[in-house]
């Protein structure tokens, strides 16, 4: 079966096909690891690259991260973080004041599509939240999310609380959202900015990384 059949059927958002290869794939002995880093990941990284050339649109995208999603809960029990398809944890939300979620949910798809653990904090998300949650779970990366221009100051206040609690240093902070700019992710010491949910599995790979 060629990688170029397995990125049909995401595409497609085929998931009943998709699990049944999965299965023929388990089936025939191969492992959990070699599908998702050698079939899987390589047909989302195609179907991203041609997100980020506007041959995809978001639609588009999210019917490919759902029809993952469920390949990912036939293969979830064989994963751990011992894994290596297991790409870290991250604490996700909207900020506070902002309800916005359509972008954000794109984003928790995309990261849990790409291995990812994502603990989704929803949306208002206050500074103690982000707080309670980094204690809590002990992720690698904090991604902040904000829609409004007016809520931008919430993802600084984030930082500010996560180095008054001693935990800037333990965490990679990475921003993202409309009013949201390279510049502006800078200006507030965040550790990286991604204009799309695509781009930002990329950062998050990199930073964690780093």
């Amino acid at each position: 079966m060629s990688i170029n059949e397995v990125i049909e059927v995401l595409e497609n958002g085929d998931s009943v096909k998709l699990k049944e290869m999965i299965n023929e794939w388990l089936e025939e002995g191969l492992d959990p690891n070699d599908i998702i880093n050698n079939k899987l990941l390589v047909a989302m990284e195609d179907i991203g690259a041609r997100f980020k050339q506007n041959l995809l649109f978001i639609p588009e995208v999210l019917v490919s991260a759902r029809a993952m999603n469920a390949a990912l809960e036939i293969l979830a029990p064989n994963l751990s973080a011992d894994d290596p398809s297991y790409k870290g944890k991250v604490v996700l939300g909207t900020v506070k004041d902002d309800l916005h979620d359509i972008g954000k949910n794109l984003v928790k798809m995309t990261f849990k599509s790409n291995c990812f653990e994502v603990i989704d904090l929803g949306i208002d998300v206050s500074e103690e939240q982000f707080i309670k949650a980094v204690k809590e779970h002990k992720p690698q990366i904090v991604a902040l999310s904000a829609l409004l221009t007016n809520t931008l100051h919430q993802m600084e206040l984030v930082i500010k609380k996560l180095k008054s609690e001693g935990l800037r240093d333990k965490v990679k902070v990475i921003v993202g959202g409309a009013p949201v700019s390279e510049e502006f992710a800078n200006s507030i010491g965040a550790d990286g900015y991604a204009p799309d949910a695509v781009s930002g599995v990329s950062l998050a790979v990199s930073v964690t990384k780093s």
